[in-house]
């Protein structure tokens, strides 16, 4: 185990490990005892009763937080003719076509989300190597290629997050900062947890919410109560 900071150690003292908190109180506890002189950001992790491994078990989509996440996007498109102009008009960062693909290839990763028309991803999905194991190539499931272009990048810059397993079947999603109101974290937690119920896959079977954690940046983890599922 990695040795841990005074500062996290003194945190961490301060909670019970083994207690489930109500999620009012888990926020309120990630709140009380974040002590980092940053904003830090607010993530939930929660562990699925699914088989990743299986096609038919793996949980994945968005959803938009009612309060974003706190974060500025930088958002890339790839995009042409009528559809690079929308783009543009709807508040992208950068719109491109093959050569914003070529510049990615170069090594460019000057931006946070990648939005694609359908019609351009034979040449984006060369970049599936590239930006795939950064979580960032665009996917119909996520809503990241599609001809909406002015919807897609006004839900992203409103908040909306991606969210899908790992390989042992966890989500990590973040819902804030730690300078956003307790009611405004809750709503946030709320909005992803209902996303992830509906999103059960027909296959997975028992329990589907195992584990739900909340934590800081730099804070420890407190455990929330899991909800009926």
């Amino acid at each position: 185990m990695p040795k841990r900071g005074k500062k996290y150690e003194e945190a961490r003292n301060k909670i019970n490990r083994e207690t489930k908190y109500e999620a009012t109180e888990a926020i309120r506890l990630v709140k009380e005892l974040s002590n980092r002189s940053f904003d830090e950001t607010v993530e939930l992790a929660v562990r699925l009763g699914v088989n990743p491994k299986h096609a038919d078990q793996q949980v994945r989509g968005s959803v938009v937080l009612p309060h974003g996440t706190g974060k500025t996007i930088r958002l890339a498109v790839f995009a042409k003719g009528d559809k690079a102009k929308e783009a543009e008009e709807a508040g992208a960062d950068y719109v491109g076509a093959d050569e914003l693909v070529a510049k990615v290839q170069e090594g460019w990763f000057d931006f946070d989300v990648a939005v694609a028309t359908p019609d351009m991803m034979s040449s984006v999905g060369k970049l599936g190597k590239i930006l795939g194991p950064r979580g960032m190539m665009p996917n119909p499931k996520s809503g990241t290629v599609t001809f909406e272009i002015e919807k897609a990048i006004s839900d992203i810059k409103a908040g909306k997050v991606e969210y899908r397993t790992d390989k042992a079947g966890n989500v990590h999603v973040p819902i804030g900062k730690i300078s956003f109101s307790e009611d405004k974290l809750l709503e946030n937690y709320n909005a992803v947890m209902d996303a992830l119920i509906r999103a059960r896959p027909v296959a997975a079977k028992g329990q589907y919410i195992k584990n739900i954690t909340v934590s800081s940046t730099m804070g420890p983890g407190i455990k929330a109560a899991e909800v009926k599922s």
